[in-house]
């Protein structure tokens, strides 16, 4: 069995070595919260938990 990665798969992982490297990038560049919390953005992903509590928007 060959178990060479086809050319387009090994330009697909590129290309997402890259977006994760400018997401990393992006991220760092973003304002730090002050008093905020941790983790991803709630807004971004529709819901906020705390203490088992779920609010979404």
């Amino acid at each position: 069995m060959d178990n060479k990665i086809p050319d387009a798969a090994q330009r697909a992982l590129k290309e997402a070595e890259k977006r994760r490297e400018q997401a990393d990038r992006d991220a760092r560049d973003l304002p730090v919260e002050i008093k905020g919390r941790k983790g991803p953005d709630p807004a971004r992903y529709g819901d906020w938990e705390k203490n088992g509590i779920i609010s979404d928007f």
